[in-house]
């Protein structure tokens, strides 16, 4: 489809609008209409908006005048008539096609911050109508981002100007899920890397750790992620978790995580280096508890490796674990879905974090032409997540959406009361600054009391990261530079 702007700027609002509907689609920018192809034509001339779509044959047109006059809130003319644009295109798109998606014309990562910002420049009432009446979000999914707002609140309260988050990142899987897209490497074929890696990896600790003394920053949260951190053995996963507690003071932290996502990776020598750690939080993710879709998307364990972690965890101590699974895997029914959820919550870990399947280009279920479910099935899912985990004692606080979601939907975690992950919540509401090490990392600067965000990336590959090491140490002066700008 060929997406034509004219008069206006607002062709990545609309194409992403597009894509909700059509996630397939493939749209190309264009200055002029095609002859015999599919298009869809945006005009703004003064006040008045003219859509014009053509696909498979059919033309449709909408036309409208607006008041800017009745502009929401404080907005500017631009957004006004973008928004407009939007909500007229989600209108006639939804007309065509039967389908509304729960979350209106919103296609941004984080709809709770929008939530959140409303809230306290407006109140919760004209938060809620906004979200409703403007942006064409259902009452549903405005309860959630409300209820994730709320629960949210008191933790990026509780991030100072001081403070900071240490993510470690350690890229590599036993075997690569047909669904991801991450920068990680099967342990098959990039073992040999790991003892190099895991020695650079070590050395960038010590200078970040250095940085941050220097700028006189508090640690809050660690995050150990990847890939799968405990594909390292116990010996390098102990070298890890000392030169973190050797460098950095962790006496002010509130939580330390370490995800061990893989049930097939985990064993009793790793539990025990978490728990002589200061990690006080682990993720063991089963995705799914149905076999065959395990089968489906290459993870290379079973439901009953997972419940054996589980209980293996719950045996060394650990009081603080959370569960990941994702809504619309390949082949997953809405009762096999249903028998995850309940053996989830039968297992009472203090978080599941419910995840929707996106179809990222480079995953396999996109490059090799799976079949996936439908965003219909998926939206089923989600409303059985909220249903469900509600009624067995847990509460939204934090929400996130990515690109190529079915159906636009949300990744959504879940806590019971006191347990909620508060390194998600700095780190997707940009509470404070993320000091990032390891292959494929993201240093994400905020600037004490503004708004401002800047960023420093790491090498993506676990050989380039090992070298262009020194390159990578020589980008953290840019960390010292950053904060000259933005004082403490």
């Amino acid at each position: 489809m060929y997406l034509i702007n004219r008069n206006n700027s607002y062709h990545y609002e609309m194409e992403n609008l597009i894509r909700v509907f059509m996630p397939d689609i493939k749209i190309i920018r264009s200055e002029e209409i095609t002859e015999g192809e599919d298009y869809c034509l945006f005009s703004l001339e003064g006040s008045r908006i003219d859509i014009k779509l053509a696909l498979e044959g059919k033309t449709y047109e909408v036309s409208e005048s607006f008041s800017t006059e009745n502009k929401a809130f404080s907005e500017s003319d631009d957004s006004f008539f973008e928004r407009k644009m939007a909500v007229m295109l989600f209108e006639l798109l939804g007309d065509i096609t039967g389908y509304a998606p729960p979350w209106g014309i919103l296609t941004g990562v984080r709809p709770a911050k929008l939530m959140t910002k409303l809230r306290e420049k407006h109140g919760e009432e004209r938060a809620v109508d906004y979200f409703i009446n403007e942006l064409k979000v259902s009452q549903d999914k405005t309860s959630l981002a409300l209820m994730v707002s709320k629960n949210e609140t008191p933790i990026i309260e509780g991030s100072s100007p001081d403070s900071f988050s240490l993510y470690v990142s350690v890229p590599f899987c036993p075997t690569r899920c047909s669904y991801c897209s991450f920068i990680s490497h099967s342990n098959e074929s990039a073992k040999k890397l790991i003892p190099e890696y895991v020695e650079k990896l070590c050395e960038e600790i010590r200078h970040t750790a250095v940085i941050a003394r220097e700028q006189k920053l508090k640690l809050r949260s660690v995050y150990i992620g990847g890939g799968t951190p405990t594909v390292l053995s116990a010996g390098q996963l102990k070298a890890v978790t000392d030169e973190i507690a050797e460098c950095f003071d962790l006496s002010g932290i509130s939580e330390y995580t370490i995800e061990a996502g893989r049930p097939d990776s985990i064993t009793e020598e790793k539990f025990l280096v978490m728990k002589n750690s200061a990690c006080t939080r682990i993720s063991i993710n089963p995705q799914t508890f149905s076999d065959s879709v395990l089968k489906e998307i290459g993870r290379n364990h079973t439901s009953e490796e997972t419940l054996s972690a589980f209980s293996m965890a719950r045996e060394k101590g650990f009081g603080n674990i959370n569960m990941d699974l994702i809504a619309g895997l390949p082949t997953d029914t809405l009762e096999s879905f249903n028998d995850t959820l309940q053996k989830a919550t039968e297992l009472s870990p203090e978080n599941i974090t419910v995840h929707t399947l996106a179809l990222k280009r480079s995953s396999t279920i996109v490059t090799e032409g799976k079949r996936t479910n439908s965003a219909l099935l998926t939206k089923e899912m989600l409303s059985l997540v909220q249903s469900k985990l509600t009624q067995a004692g847990y509460e939204p606080y934090y929400m996130y959406r990515q690109s190529k979601s079915l159906g636009n939907l949300e990744n959504v975690g879940w806590a019971k009361k006191g347990f909620e992950g508060i390194y998600n919540v700095y780190m997707m509401e940009e509470c404070h600054t993320i000091l990032s090490v390891g292959a494929g990392a993201v240093i994400k600067l905020k600037a004490p009391h503004g708004n401002e965000i800047e960023r420093i990336y790491n090498y993506k590959y676990p050989y380039e990261y090992i070298g262009n090491f020194e390159e990578i140490i020589s980008r953290k002066k840019y960390i010292g530079e950053f904060y000259e700008k933005f004082p403490l």
